[in-house]
């Protein structure tokens, strides 16, 4: 005990010196962006030497391994980018595709940044609603035949869990190849015996970034936030929704629950299947890529095309903190500088960097109808009062913003101009742009944006208007917590 005493002692006495060592650290050690290089320094001042430790389970820094390199893949996916390369530069835009014309800076930069090969013989349907959603997936699942491919940020083990386990395990005993991926921190409550079930029924399970000591994730600040289906390779599901009661709006605490997620039937289903195998195989060293079958297109499986003639165009884009670049903020970006007439924005958590804030904030101020629509109200309190901070800033350029009072939004959507759309997993905010790993559709098809953009404004109804008088009106406390949790907004 004494011994104890002298160690804090002696750490107490020297604590500025201590403290100026780690700031060293902080700051020289590692490339960081200013703004959080200085959050971190703030911490450690207001928390001296435990602040450090924060540092290293929240901040570790993966950028620098590329943790997912495959050659077998690298080798195909290079062929692909290539020779979408060779067209594009040589037709420069002529994809048989009516809007990549005017969208073939973007298809190709998403290309040569993200590898995000363009697809054209696709479908897509879109689910706004939990119970549908699901009904639909289970629908889909129960038709398997070669493999089913789930992952899901979250899965908890309630009533939904329920409903889907009994067909994975009958669809196992049938030969069909089952696996699940989770995450380690959103499936941190699902108990193990339940895992061990699907694993005795022979349904392979991975977990990616598992927890070591318990319940105790020293890589907590990266979360693979992706949620995506893929069956037979003919129909693939991304989006917002996660296998959990509150999706179907049965959690009092959020009430009715509004997302977006999309089913995909078509060629672009084989990239969401290679962005699961990726994943995979980091969590469970199984090489799905020593596996053909895995990556057949619907034609060279012998099915039907999709829409005969179909244009529908999407790239799926995926960005996580194993890459220098964010693809998906900055496909976000250059569909912003764009637009000509509107941007609709739907986000639970809106915490911009500097670029996209400028972005439209700019646009809003040229004249665009930039239209943004948040929760009305938190389910985490520190982000959604940054995000309100930054609502204001954009009703101060001239954007409209609302807040949905329907229950909770929780859908991640971009639509411009009634011509593109991008939708999946990633939120407008900073973790989602460097922390989470992530993957978004985007879209480039005249009637599905439409239609994504009819759900915006049918969902304008059910929202409250946050004019400049609403938000100057706000309380004081309200102001306090606003820029309380700003001033965190880079670590959010």
């Amino acid at each position: 005990m004494e011994g104890i005493v002298a160690v804090w002692t002696w750490i107490m006495e020297h604590l500025l010196y201590i403290n100026l060592v780690l700031s060293i650290l902080i700051v020289f050690f590692q490339r960081r962006d200013p703004k959080a290089v200085w959050t971190w320094l703030l911490i450690l001042y207001f928390v001296p030497v435990f602040g450090f430790f924060f540092y290293l389970i929240f901040a570790q820094d993966f950028h620098k391994s590329r943790m997912f390199r495959i050659k077998e893949m690298e080798d195909r996916l290079r062929y692909s980018v290539e020779n979408q390369e060779r067209i594009l530069r040589r037709e420069r835009g002529d994809l048989e595709d009516p809007l990549s014309a005017d969208y073939a800076d973007l298809v190709y930069y998403n290309l040569e940044q993200a590898g995000a090969v363009l697809t054209l013989n696709n479908d897509v349907e879109i689910f706004t609603d939990g119970q549908k959603k699901f009904e639909d997936l289970r629908s889909q699942l129960r038709q398997a035949q070669d493999y089913i491919h789930i992952q899901y940020y979250i899965i908890k083990n309630d009533e939904l869990f329920d409903s889907i386990a009994p067909i994975l395990k009958e669809r196992a005993a049938h030969g069909v190849a089952v696996r699940i991926l989770y995450d380690g921190m959103g499936g941190r409550f699902m108990p193990k015996v339940r895992w061990e079930e699907l694993r005795k029924a022979g349904i392979l399970v991975g977990c990616f970034f598992p927890p070591v000591l318990g319940r105790l994730n020293l890589r907590v600040n990266y979360r693979n936030h992706r949620k995506t289906v893929v069956i037979d390779g003919r129909v693939g599901y991304v989006g917002g929704f996660n296998i959990g009661r509150e999706y179907l709006g049965r959690n009092p605490r959020f009430g009715y629950w509004r997302d977006t997620h999309l089913r995909i039937t078509g060629d672009a289903v084989i990239s969401l299947q290679i962005r699961f195998a990726l994943d995979w195989n980091y969590a469970t060293k199984e090489n799905l890529f020593k596996e053909e079958r895995y990556f057949k297109t619907i034609s060279e499986r012998g099915m039907q095309a999709v829409s005969p003639g179909s244009t529908l165009g999407i790239q799926i884009i995926a960005s996580g903190p194993d890459s220098h670049e964010r693809q998906i903020r900055d496909n976000y970006l250059q569909l912003m500088h764009k637009a000509r007439h509107h941007i609709y924005i739907q986000t639970p958590y809106f915490v911009p960097d500097d670029a996209v804030l400028s972005a439209l904030k700019i646009a809003a101020k040229s004249g665009i109808d930039v239209r943004l629509m948040i929760p009305c109200k938190p389910d985490h309190p520190f982000v959604y009062w940054a995000t309100y901070s930054y609502v204001g800033e954009m009703v101060e350029a001239g954007a409209r913003c609302y807040t949905y009072e329907n229950g909770f939004l929780h859908a991640k959507c971009v639509m411009a101009d009634s011509r593109v759309c991008c939708c999946g997993t990633a939120n407008m905010d900073i973790r989602s742009f460097e922390l989470n790993f992530e993957v978004n559709a985007m879209i480039y098809d005249e009637e599905t944006t439409e239609r994504m953009e009819a759900a915006f404004l049918d969902d304008l109804t059910r929202c409250r208007e946050v004019t400049r008088e609403v938000y100057e009106a706000r309380s004081l406390w309200v102001r306090i917590r606003e820029q309380g949790s700003r001033l965190l907004s880079p670590l959010l």
